[in-house]
């Protein structure tokens, strides 16, 4: 057998889940997991909801502690960033200089948030993506200054939005879009959402941002932010501000030409991104089998799935790789005997309030939407999302877990508009 490590770059929900899957599907050679932090792997939704409120501590986070990461026989790269990758050779570089020749390599580095020009060296000015982020934003949060603006108002925004709120800020949100998670969820249930954060005594406004008034902090070295600006020349007053402006792929890294790397890392209906050099998680831009065209999820549960996905069949592909003439047999279960596409059915769900939304299929950028069901008392909706006179998604906000099932079989598969409206109505009927 080789002595060839594989590498898996990302030390994330996806990273994790394929080191594990290469290990349960019969990877018994060197198994390299790196992430550019220094905390072992750990869950990101909770960043925005209960590690921010307080009422989880950072250990609560782990996908696994480092007892539970032994069995794997890891080596273990924390707090070490790949720099770059020569996809045809299968070599990673790492900052420290060195080089890793590897048998195959799974690009799992998730996302990055974006900011905004003048931001960077602010102090009071945040980001929201790792660890390190939220404790230093809940840190914020727990000081006499009460008054946060959010720009952004996506669902990462809203999801702090609600948070600081029930903590008793005065809270601000700032979005380009007229109602909250608009591309997301469309107007009607956007217009819902915002009706409950108005409820909840969070500001909305509809506006660009140009820029941030700053004052000099005694003591300190960089300027404290005191207002963010909107481009209609107005001052929002601020003793702490979040950017939740959208993330972008961590692929700059990634300078080998062969790869493409516009929007994520391009992969084939299989997350092969070149031979040998899979992707999973936020950083992956695969071609859809049921879809057809490529995505980009940034989801949890996509996380996961496509992590397993990405070692089963790289595992797959080396497998061929050593022996191409013997057939694989396509009824092994579990087993890396054969390539398989990926074609999941998108799913994401957001805590706010006590409002829990939930989705399947695509939503966004939909050229039709219409909720079956609507219910302002009770916050419970339902709206059927499509495109080319196919349903694609769905949104559901306060339906019971049985119900939400089975609007997942509903759009599982795209089906003609007016069969999914039925099935939608038949699955959400009294009784």
């Amino acid at each position: 057998m080789t002595t060839r490590p594989i590498a898996v770059v990302g030390a994330s929900a996806a990273g994790l889940a394929a080191a594990e899957a290469l290990r349960r599907f019969g990877w018994t050679g060197p198994l390299t997991l790196i992430g550019d932090e220094p905390h072992l792997p750990y869950d990101r939704p909770p960043l925005s909801k209960q590690l921010l409120h307080g009422a989880w501590e950072p250990e609560r986070l782990l996908l696994r502690t480092a007892g539970q990461l032994d069995p794997l026989g890891l080596d273990l790269r924390l707090g070490t960033r790949a720099t770059g990758l020569d996809a045809a050779t299968r070599t990673l570089t790492l900052d420290g200089g060195e080089r890793l020749i590897c048998a195959g390599v799974i690009i799992a580095t998730g996302v990055a948030a974006r900011s905004l020009p003048g931001a960077e060296h602010l102090a009071g000015v945040h980001t929201l993506r790792t660890l390190d982020d939220a404790l230093a934003l809940r840190a914020r949060l727990t000081g006499a200054e009460r008054r946060l603006v959010i720009v952004g108002n996506g669902v990462l925004g809203c999801e702090a939005a609600a948070v600081a709120r029930e903590l008793g800020h005065e809270v601000t949100l700032v979005g380009r879009d007229p109602v909250p998670m608009a591309r997301a969820l469309g107007a009607e249930v956007g217009t819902l959402l915002a009706e409950e954060h108005r409820a909840h005594g969070v500001r909305l406004l509809t506006a660009d941002v140009a820029g941030f008034d700053t004052a000099a902090s005694a003591g300190a070295e960089a300027a404290h932010v005191t207002a963010v600006r909107p481009a209609d020349g107005t001052r929002i007053p601020a003793d702490s501000v979040l950017l939740a402006i959208g993330s972008e792929p961590a692929v700059q890294w990634l300078d080998d030409p062969a790869l493409d790397t516009g929007d994520g890392l391009r992969c084939d209906a299989y997350c092969a991104a070149a031979p040998g050099i899979y992707a999973a998680g936020d950083v992956a831009r695969w071609d859809h089998p049921v879809h057809g065209r490529p995505l980009r999820f940034e989801h949890r549960t996509n996380a996961t799935e496509q992590g397993m996905a990405a070692a089963r069949n790289l595992l797959a592909e080396l497998a061929a790789e050593t022996a191409p003439a013997e057939p694989s047999d396509p009824e092994a279960d579990g087993s890396a005997q054969q390539r398989r596409p990926f074609a999941p059915v998108p799913y994401f769900w957001s805590d706010q309030y006590d409002i829990k939304i939930q989705a399947y299929g695509l939503t966004a950028d939909a050229d039709r939407a219409e909720t079956t069901v609507l219910d302002h008392g009770t916050r419970r909706t339902v709206t059927l999302y499509g495109s080319d006179g196919a349903a694609t998604g769905i949104v559901a906000t306060g339906l019971p877990p049985r119900q939400v099932r089975a609007l997942r079989a509903v759009i599982a598969t795209p089906l003609p508009w007016e069969e999914a409206r039925e099935r939608v109505g038949a699955a959400t009927a009294p009784g």
